[in-house]
This record gives C-alpha cells, structure tokens and sequence, in this order.
C-alpha cells in the first residue's frame, strides 16, 4: 500500500494512466502517518500498490537505482514508478509539499509502525532510478 499527502489542492487523478490510479482520501488508518491535508492512495494496475518499485527492509541500504539487467522487473512497474515521482516532482516544482508511506497492509489491520523518515532529494534522484521503501515515510525535496 502506497500513500502519499500533499499541500497542493490540485486533482492528481487528472493524472491517471492505465499504471498510475491517484485515489483521493483513502479510508486507511495508515494516513494518519501523512502530514499533509491532501491525502491520495496509489494503485497499479491491478488495483493495488504493488505493482511499483519498492525497497523490502531489509534492502533500503540500496538505495535509489536505476533498473539493471540482471534484476528482473516488470516494465509496467518501472513505467508506474516513473509516472509517480515525474508527477511528485512537478507538485515540488509547484512549491507544493509532499510525502508519501509505503506499507504492506494485506488485510491485517493497520500496518507496522514505520521505521524511520527519508527526505528525498529529487534533484538527486531521477525518475526512472526511483523507488519506494517499505515502511518508511518519504519527506520530498528538491534541491540543486
């Protein structure tokens, strides 16, 4: 399940694609981990928020890359990932604030406490090379 808030007041569901659903205010009690008044739930195309790039726990020290060769992911997800954080990076671009929670939450209740808050640089990190953590809150920022 990925979740993010943002202060802009703009529609991001006019952003939708056949990869990319933009739900506005979700009803999860994850959301309560979100600081921003604008509340959207990310589903893939198969309706949920798994078909992203995403980071396990125990794998964050990865980091942000680029896709290779050797790790096979699907190119919807790739293409999803990448239309979520061009879509992030023009509300930055906007002023707006963002955040987002990457949480598995199959059914069981509330997901676990998040482990820590990244801020992302978007300036640092390009839209193909992104992904998201699970369970970690991501701060965006964008500077040079």
């Amino acid at each position: 399940m990925t979740i993010l808030s943002t202060s802009s007041d703009d529609d991001l569901s006019l952003a939708n694609s056949d990869l990319v659903q933009f739900i506005r205010n979700p009803d999860i009690p994850e959301k309560k981990y979100l600081q921003f008044k604008n509340k959207w739930f990310l589903a893939s195309d198969a309706g949920c928020s798994c078909h992203f790039r995403h980071l396990s726990g125990g794998s964050i020290e990865l980091g942000f890359g680029e896709p290779e060769a050797w790790f096979h992911e699907e190119n919807n997800a790739i293409e999803a990932s990448r239309q979520i954080a061009a879509r992030i990076r023009a509300l930055i671009q906007q002023g707006a604030s963002v955040d987002c929670v990457d949480a598995w939450a199959h059914g069981q209740g509330e997901a676990a406490t998040l482990i820590d808050d990244i801020q992302v640089n978007l300036s640092e990190v390009s839209d193909t090379a992104f992904r998201f953590f699970e369970d970690y809150r991501f701060s965006f920022i964008q500077k040079p």
